[in-house]
C-alpha cells in the first residue's frame, strides 16, 4: 500500500486486499494506446464507463417495480451509468441493514440493464460527516480548527490580566504600528501583560476547538445547510480511517461483490475548511509543522486569524504560506490518499472535486492545494455550477482538473455540471458548457441532478436530451483514448496562492485565456511536478501520462522553490523554453517559507522575461454578468515572447482568430484534434495539422460516423479548411 497511514487502516481492520482480477483493474482505469481504427470499432456504442452520468437522489419507489421504472427512465434519456445518493425520502435509515438490502436490489437491477454505479460516499456535501455518524459516534475525531479565544484591546501603559482560556496554543501581542507580533507567555494559569506606552495594542489568544464546515445532510431533519452533523478531522488519520469503515466498508459488506464490475467507485463532494475566522488544526499540527518547517510558529498564529482585510507583515505572511504548505501535505496524505488507497485496493475509483476552481485564492484558504489534493486521485474532478461557464463568461478554471489527470497518468478527468444554473439552459447552452469542457480536457461527465420518483426536471425533459447524451458518451470515449498532447505548461506559484497576492493571481488566469485565444493546448502545472516529479530528457519534461512540455510559461511568480529554479536552469540548458511574465521570483526558498532569501537578478539569466502586463479576466459568476468580458488585449511584445516560447503548435490557423480552441491527443497510430468555435459568429478559415498522416477524417460524435474531409500534404502536416457554426465544434482525426 502506498499511503504511510497503513497503521490506521491495519487498525481499523480495512487492509484486506482484493482479489487479483479485480486489483488488476479494468481498461477504463489506466491510459490506452489503441489504434484509430480500433477506437472506432467502439466509437458508436462506447462501454458505459465513459458516462455520462445523472446525479440521482434515490427516491421513495422500493419496490422491484419502482427501481426498474427509474433505472429505465434513466436509461431511456441515454445514460448508461447512474452516480446515487441516498435520498431523505427513502424508508430504510441511511446505512442501515435494510437500506443495504435495498441497495443490493438497485445494484442488481442496473445490472441487468449493464448500467454502472458511482456510489456518492455522504447523505450529502461536503464528504466526511457519514450521514451524521461521526458526531453521533465518534465525537472526538471531529474535524478540529484553530479559532480566537480572546481579543482585547490594551491601551498604552495599560495592563492585561484575564484567565488562560480552554485549549490555548497561542496568545500575541499586536504592534499597532508595524504590526508584529510579539508573544506573551502565560503564567499560573492567567494572561498577564504590561502594554507600552503611548498608543493601543490588540492582543489575541489562539486555541483549538471543535469546529466543522456547514454540512448540508439529507438526514438533518431541517434541511439546511447547517453545523448540526460534523465533518470528521481532515487531517487526522484516524478519523478518516473511521469514516471509510463507516461508510465505504458498509457498502463492501453489502454488494462488494460488484465492486469494479456494476459499482465504478466511490464519489467525494467539496471537502473543504470554510470556517470562518479559522484555521485547520489537528492535534498533531503543530508537531508536524516543526518537524517540516524547522521553526515554531506559535508566537504568529495569532496574527494569522486577524480579518482578512488586515495586512500582515512580510514574516507572517511567509509564516501563512508555511502553514498552508504544511495543511495542505496533511490533507493530501490523511484525506485523499487514503480514500484513494482504499478505493484502488478493490479495483475502484476515487471521484471528487473540490470548492473554488475557479477562485484559486478562496481554494487556498479552504483546501490547501488543488494539486496535492487531487494528485492520488484517480478521477480528479471540477464543479462546473451557477453561472460559471455560459456563453458569456470566460472560464478556463476545468482546465485544472484534467493537467492534474494528465500529470498523474490518469485518463479521466470528471466534472460536475448544471447543478444551480442561473438561468436554467436550453439544450444549445448545455451543448455548450460540455464543448467547453471537452476542449479544455474534461471528458467525464457528471449532469446535475435528477431526483428519484420526481418529474424529470429541466433540458433533460427535452425530447433531444438523449442525441447530448450520445454526443457526451462519444466524444468521452474518444478523448480518453491515447495520451494528452499538450507541449506547453504553465506553472501555477503556490506563493501566489498561499499570499493571496490577487494581481499575480489575475495574470495567471489572463495568462489562460491568452493561450487559449492563441490556439495553444496547454496544461496547468504546480511547484511539485516541475521539482520532483515530472520526467526530465533532452529539453522536455514528461508528464506519467506520456506527453512532452517543451515550454514552461510562468505567469508573475511570488516564491519560488530553489528544487524548482535549478530543475527549469537544467531544462533550460538542455533545450526548453522558460518564459516568466511579469517578473521573475523576487524569493527563492529552501525548506521553510519564512526563511526566504531574495533572488539575485542573474540568477535567472538562462530564462526570458518579459514584463508585461494582462488585464485581469472577471472571474466566472454566480450570475449572469450585466455585459461579457471584453476582449483580451495582449501587448504586442508579450504576444511576441509568448508565440517565441511555444513555438510550432501542432494546430494552426491561416488568419489569427480568438474565437478558436482546441485540445489535442496521441493514438498509436493517429492524432485526434477536437476544436471547438466559442463565438456567436461561424468561423470559416484553412488550418494546418502538424503530424504524420496521410489523410484528415472528420469523425461526429453526433452521429458515430466518420469521413474523409479534402486536405493536402504540408511540410509537416496536412493543411485543410474548416467551417464551424456559431459555437461549433468539430473532431478531426489526422491518421
Amino acid at each position: 500500500m502506498s499511503s504511510r497511514y497503513d497503521r490506521w487502516f491495519v487498525a481499523a481492520g480495512l487492509l484486506a486486499m482484493a482479489s487479483p482480477s479485480i486489483a488488476a483493474g479494468r481498461d477504463w482505469q489506466r491510459l490506452q494506446m489503441p489504434k484509430a481504427a480500433e477506437v472506432l470499432a467502439r466509437w458508436k456504442s462506447p462501454p458505459p464507463e465513459y458516462g455520462p452520468e445523472p446525479y440521482y437522489g434515490i427516491g421513495d419507489g422500493v419496490t422491484d417495480a419502482a427501481i426498474a421504472a427509474e433505472l429505465d427512465r434513466v436509461k431511456g434519456l441515454g445514460f448508461q451509468a447512474i452516480t446515487v445518493q441516498w435520498g431523505r425520502r427513502l424508508p430504510y435509515p441511511y446505512l442501515s441493514a435494510d437500506y443495504f438490502a435495498f441497495f443490493k436490489r438497485f445494484v442488481a437491477a442496473a445490472k441487468q440493464r449493464d448500467m454502472r454505479i458511482w456510489i456518492v460516499d455522504d447523505a450529502g456535501y461536503p464528504s466526511g460527516f457519514a450521514g451524521g455518524k461521526i458526531s453521533a459516534q465518534a465525537p472526538a475525531l471531529r474535524m478540529k480548527a484553530l479559532v480566537k479565544a480572546g481579543d482585547w484591546s490594551v491601551s498604552g501603559g495599560g495592563a492585561l490580566d484575564v484567565p488562560v482560556p480552554g485549549d490555548l496554543i497561542a496568545v500575541s501581542a499586536i504592534d499597532p504600528v508595524s504590526g508584529e507580533s510579539h508573544a506573551i507567555e502565560p503564567r499560573d494559569g492567567r494572561i498577564g501583560w504590561q502594554a507600552p506606552a503611548g498608543r493601543t495594542w490588540r492582543v489575541i489568544a489562539v486555541a483549538h476547538a471543535f469546529r466543522t464546515s456547514p454540512t448540508r445532510s439529507d438526514t438533518n431533519p431541517t434541511g439546511k445547510k447547517d453545523d448540526t452533523q460534523s465533518l470528521h478531522d481532515y487531517l487526522d488519520p484516524e478519523a478518516t480511517a473511521r469514516y471509510i469503515a463507516v461508510t465505504h466498508e458498509a457498502y463492501r459488506a453489502a454488494v462488494g461483490d460488484e465492486f469494479g464490475k456494476t459499482i465504478l467507485g466511490f464519489r467525494g463532494d467539496e471537502p473543504d475548511y470554510s470556517i470562518k475566522g479559522s484555521l485547520p488544526w489537528t492535534g498533531a499540527f503543530l508537531a508536524t509543522f516543526k518537524a517540516l518547517k524547522g521553526y515554531d510558529p506559535t508566537a504568529d498564529l495569532p496574527a494569522l486569524l486577524l480579518d482578512d482585510d488586515t495586512r500582515l507583515t512580510e514574516r507572517q505572511t511567509l509564516v501563512r504560506a508555511d502553514y498552508y504548505d504544511v495543511f495542505s501535505r496533511l490533507f493530501a496524505d490523511t484525506f485523499f490518499q487514503m480514500q484513494s488507497d482504499w478505493c484502488a485496493r478493490y479495483g475502484l475509483q476515487y471521484q471528487v472535486h473540490l470548492n473554488h476552481e475557479e477562485r484559486q485564492i478562496e481554494l487556498g484558504k479552504s483546501e490547501g492545494d488543488f494539486f496535492r489534493s487531487m494528485r492520488s486521485v484517480q478521477s480528479p474532478g471540477i464543479d462546473a455550477i451557477w453561472h460559471q461557464i455560459w456563453t458569456d463568461t470566460v472560464s478556463d478554471f476545468p482546465r485544472f482538473g484534467s493537467s492534474v489527470a494528465h500529470l498523474n497518468g490518469r485518463p479521466q478527468a470528471m466534472t460536475e455540471s448544471f447543478a444551480a444554473f442561473r438561468p436554467t439552459p436550453e439544450l444549445p447552452v448545455a451543448r455548450y458548457v460540455v464543448d467547453e469542457q471537452l476542449v479544455r480536457g474534461i471528458n467525464l461527465f457528471e449532469f446535475m441532478y435528477i431526483p428519484g420518483g420526481r418529474p424529470t426536471p429541466s433540458f433533460y425533459a427535452d425530447p433531444d436530451f438523449p442525441a447530448l447524451a450520445a454526443y457526451t458518451r462519444r466524444a468521452s470515449y474518444l478523448m480518453s483514448m491515447g495520451r494528452p498532447d499538450a507541449g506547453v505548461a504553465v506553472l501555477q506559484s503556490r506563493g501566489t496562492v498561499w499570499m493571496r497576492d490577487k494581481g499575480a493571481d489575475d495574470m495567471f488566469v489572463a495568462t489562460e485565456r491568452m493561450l487559449s485565444e492563441m490556439q495553444v493546448d496547454y496544461d496547468l502545472v504546480d511547484e511539485d511536478a516541475v521539482g520532483t516529479t515530472l520526467k526530465a530528457g533532452g529539453g522536455t519534461f514528461e508528464t506519467a501520462s506520456g506527453n512532452r512540455y517543451r515550454s514552461i510559461i510562468v505567469p508573475m511568480p511570488d516564491l519560488m522553490p530553489k528544487a524548482v529554479v535549478d530543475r527549469l536552469r537544467t531544462f533550460a540548458s538542455s533545450g526548453g523554453r522558460v518564459l516568466f511574465l511579469g517578473r521573475t521570483p523576487p524569493r527563492i526558498t529552501e525548506g521553510s517559507y519564512r526563511e526566504a532569501r531574495p533572488a539575485r537578478p542573474d540568477e535567472f539569466s538562462w530564462a526570458t522575461v518579459e514584463t508585461g502586463r494582462l488585464a485581469p479576466v472577471p472571474t466566472p459568476p454566480d450570475q449572469p454578468p450585466a455585459a461579457p468580458p471584453p476582449p483580451q488585449i495582449v501587448p504586442p511584445k508579450l504576444a511576441a515572447a509568448v508565440r517565441s516560447a511555444v513555438g510550432m503548435e501542432d494546430l494552426e490557423l491561416a488568419s489569427r482568430s480568438t474565437a478558436l480552441r482546441y485540445t489535442h491527443r496521441q493514438l498509436a497510430d493517429a492524432k485526434v484534434f477536437f476544436l471547438f468555435n466559442e463565438s456567436a459568429a461561424p468561423l470559416a478559415s484553412t488550418i494546418m495539422l502538424r503530424g504524420a498522416g496521410r489523410s484528415v477524417q472528420s469523425w461526429d460524435p453526433s452521429t458515430g460516423e466518420e469521413r474523409t474531409v479534402a486536405s493536402r500534404a504540408v511540410r509537416g502536416g496536412r493543411s485543410l479548411s474548416i467551417d464551424l457554426p456559431r459555437y461549433g465544434s468539430q473532431i478531426l482525426v489526422l491518421r
